[in-house]
């Protein structure tokens, strides 16, 4: 899939303000300084589209760009260690929860991991919850270029092993990216292509 066009829509706090369109929408949701606002401008081409800061916590709201006036890429605020107030976190913790639980659009969710690290409890706890819920989510593993390649395999393995562990029947798909160096952006794109023309088929 070749991006053309990435139209921001609209920023909200609200499932029920979301777009009306039954586009088909792909989530995109991580710890707080993930990197997700530079993946998405790598997917789509666009510097500046989704904002990136050093600042974790930025992304507060739930946005909706249109892309190749075809579908929605939501770009979720983080969770976890974003620097906010109880409040304010819980506030927008509750929203996110209400969008994957509400939205008939969303086809499925990106969940971003930063593959620097091993296995996290926050991620996997996320996960649990993607699960349980019967949301349909891959992974996205981001900034692949910090690390070695070995230790990028050290790590999927040892998430794969927690989430076996976990009852899990096997790993989701997941993918291996770095905005830096543009690794894994045909693939996440061509997933998103196939699964969209598969639902397309379905419903022709």
């Amino acid at each position: 899939m070749k991006i053309t066009t990435a139209e921001f829509i609209i920023s909200n706090s609200e499932v029920d303000k979301c777009p009306k369109e039954m586009l088909l929408e792909y989530a995109f949701i991580g710890r707080s300084n993930v990197g997700k606002s530079s993946l998405i401008n790598m997917l789509t081409n666009h510097k500046n589209l989704a904002k990136t800061s050093g600042r974790p916590g930025k992304t507060q709201l739930i946005n909706h760009f249109k892309i190749n006036n075809n579908w929605f890429l939501v770009d979720l605020p983080g969770y976890g260690y974003a620097k906010v107030s109880k409040k304010t976190k819980s506030v927008f913790q509750q929203f996110i929860t209400d969008y994957f639980e509400k939205r008939e659009q969303l086809v499925c969710a990106f969940v971003l991991i930063d593959i620097r690290h091993e296995a996290q409890n926050i991620d996997l706890e996320f996960m649990e919850y993607m699960g349980e819920s019967e949301i349909p989510f891959c992974i996205i593993f981001t900034k692949a270029d910090k690390i070695s390649r070995v230790k990028i395999d050290m790590h999927i393995a040892a998430y794969r092993k927690q989430m076996l562990a976990n009852n899990w029947a096997e790993m989701p798909n997941f993918f291996v990216t770095s905005a830096t160096e543009m690794t894994g952006k045909e693939d996440v794109l061509s997933y998103i292509e196939e699964v969209n023309e598969e639902i397309f088929r379905n419903n022709g």
